[in-house]
């Protein structure tokens, strides 16, 4: 046999036609089992591929997860409806984050699922973010005008105040206008004729003699006019006990008193205590004159021995 006949018969799938049937078989299906390894090596390689990428995408919704935890923890508001709300959408976003953790392979569905979901929860986190915000600048416009409105009102409680004193000082001021006064006041002894005595033992009566002055502002009609006499002992001259007026939320006792009509003109005006016959005291004597619960004048007169 020739060369060429040695390289044709070494190519043979056989002698016989079963021999040549059997070697085809044994090559195809080396040809396939070839192209499943290879087929399995690409998709073992494409799964591998998609688990990484699926692992990654767990990671970035725990990621998310915990960064809207954080969010959450930061809001805070004084409504206890809405901070009520916000507790509990933070227990849904926490339960998430619990089970994405928990689950060791995860598919396209759970993925898919998780997404949906932590998409879902940042909305509702944003409107809970804007609505807190809304009302805590509601709540800061609102004690901004409250305190304005506690500024205004201090200041009217000033200005009031300043009015009632203002108020108060021109009230004062008008009563000592309307208060009465009296001029030429003098106290002096009267004898038994009915002229001054100087000496204590001659005199039976006291005169106190004055004028009330002009005043156009003081109430008009009948007023009492009170006199009080002091004794150079201090003792005040007094007919009866029961004698009082009130001057300054009190009763003082007076010795003599006088109803005039005053009409806003000078008026004089004449007192007298009459001694009944005991005799006077030598030594100075205080006189004061009251009306409308003042104390109108003060003078002093000095009786003799």
């Amino acid at each position: 046999m020739d060369e060429f006949g040695k390289k044709k018969k070494g190519f043979s799938l056989g002698e016989t036609e079963k021999e040549r049937r059997n070697n085809l078989i044994i090559i195809f299906l080396s040809v396939v089992l070839l192209a499943v390894v290879v087929v399995f090596f690409v998709q073992h390689s494409e799964n591998k591929k998609i688990l990484n990428a699926l692992n990654q995408e767990k990671v970035s919704i725990q990621t998310e997860l915990s960064s809207m935890m954080t969010n959450y923890d930061s809001i805070h508001t004084n409504n206890e409806a809405l901070q009520g709300e916000l507790s509990f959408a933070q227990t849904k976003v926490k339960d998430l984050l619990l089970e994405v953790g928990q689950v060791k392979k995860v598919s396209y569905d759970e993925i898919a699922r998780y997404r949906q979901e932590v998409t879902t929860l940042r909305t509702i986190m944003k409107n809970y973010i804007i609505q807190v915000d809304s009302l805590n600048r509601r709540n800061e416009l609102l004690m901004a005008e409250n305190s304005q409105v506690k500024e205004e009102f201090a200041q009217s409680e000033s200005k009031n105040q300043q009015l009632e004193v203002e108020k108060d000082r021109l009230q004062e001021k008008i009563k000592m206008a309307a208060q009465l006064e009296v001029t030429e006041l003098i106290g002096v002894g009267i004898n038994d004729r009915g002229k001054e005595a100087e000496s204590a033992r001659r005199a039976v009566q006291i005169r106190v003699s004055f004028v009330i002055s002009k005043n156009v502002t003081a109430p008009r009609g009948n007023k009492v006019i009170y006199v009080r006499i002091q004794k150079p002992n201090q003792v005040l001259f007094q007919k009866s006990a029961s004698d009082l007026f009130p001057f300054e939320d009190l009763k003082i006792p007076y010795s003599a008193k006088r109803e005039v009509t005053y009409e806003g003109n000078s008026l004089p005006v004449n007192i007298f205590w009459d001694n009944e016959g005991a005799e006077f005291l030598p030594g100075e004597y205080t006189v004061d004159i009251f009306a409308d619960g003042s104390n109108i004048g003060t003078t002093k007169f000095v009786m003799k021995r």
